[in-house]
């Protein structure tokens, strides 16, 4: 994205940094000169994750961490420290969603949510931000989705626990800007991974009425998404702080809940379908 290294010598803990999004921010931020530390509750992720980053730099390192612990969450901070002493760029990433209706929403369902994203994202916040006010230095980037404003049909847990998260972004860029510390978030649209397309869109006529809500009738790609977050840490944007950048093309300016109301129908039925069939033993 810039021509010189933007972050050389910054070292960036991504959460949720073994697949998708987060090993692709990862990937832009190690080829902009930052050392790496990736957090994920699955080793076989961050296991393959480290090894892709290693392609890129060898300040790559990884630690096991369920961000819904704050306990967990200060073991792997001092783990980071350990490694590289300090930590100057914060990726709050880590997430659980998928399309469920409100009235039949596992309570289970909605605490998991809520714990990953709202919680986790403070905890990972609060315990690492206190080592950035320490040094005086710090960026943190939060990501969020644009139905944290917009609502959406089946996404009560999710969108309740991204709202929660755009209002802490504003409530700690406020108050700790005097640290030299700025907090961001970026909200992308929709975009292709192996892990939401599974949970999100299952089947090509539900991508495509979500393409079809989409003013530039394309998904965002996750590098445009990188780009983004990568920007918001730069030096190019050290006078913003406390924004949300979104990236949907267009989508929530527009957005249609007549048909979102048809693709939630459809996700209903074809879990329906499922599990009629996994009861039959097909």
């Amino acid at each position: 994205m810039f021509k010189q290294k933007v972050i050389q010598d910054k070292v960036a803990l991504i959460t949720g940094g073994g697949t998708g999004l987060g090993l692709e921010i990862a990937k832009v931020f190690a080829g902009q000169g930052a050392g790496i530390a990736l957090t994920s509750r699955s080793m076989a992720h961050l296991t393959a994750g480290e090894k892709e980053i290693s392609k890129i730099t060898d300040r790559v390192f990884s630690v096991a961490c369920d961000v819904r612990e704050p306990e967990q969450v200060s073991r792997m901070k001092e783990a980071v420290l350990e490694r590289f002493g300090r930590i100057d760029i914060l990726v709050n990433n880590a997430a659980g969603n998928f399309i469920y209706p409100a009235d039949r929403l596992p309570l289970k369902g909605w605490k998991s949510v809520i714990d990953i994203v709202l919680n986790g994202s403070f905890y990972c916040s609060q315990i690492v931000g206190r080592e950035m006010i320490k040094q005086k230095y710090g960026r943190i980037v939060n990501i969020l989705a644009t139905y944290a404003w917009t609502g959406g049909p089946g996404t009560i847990h999710s969108a309740s626990a991204k709202a929660g998260v755009l209002a802490m972004t504003r409530t700690l860029a406020v108050e700790w800007a005097q640290y030299g510390i700025r907090v961001n978030a970026v909200a992308p649209g929709a975009f292709d991974t192996v892990g939401a397309s599974q949970r999100l869109w299952p089947s090509e006529d539900i991508k495509q009425r979500l393409v079809d809500e989409i003013p530039l009738k394309r998904f965002a790609r996750t590098q445009e998404v990188s780009n983004a977050v990568l920007y918001l840490i730069s030096p190019y944007a050290d006078y913003i702080n406390g924004e949300c950048l979104t990236i949907d093309g267009g989508a929530w300016l527009g957005k249609g809940i007549g048909n979102m109301n048809e693709v939630l129908e459809r996700f209903v039925e074809l879990r329906e379908q499922s599990r009629k069939a996994r009861q039959n033993g097909d």
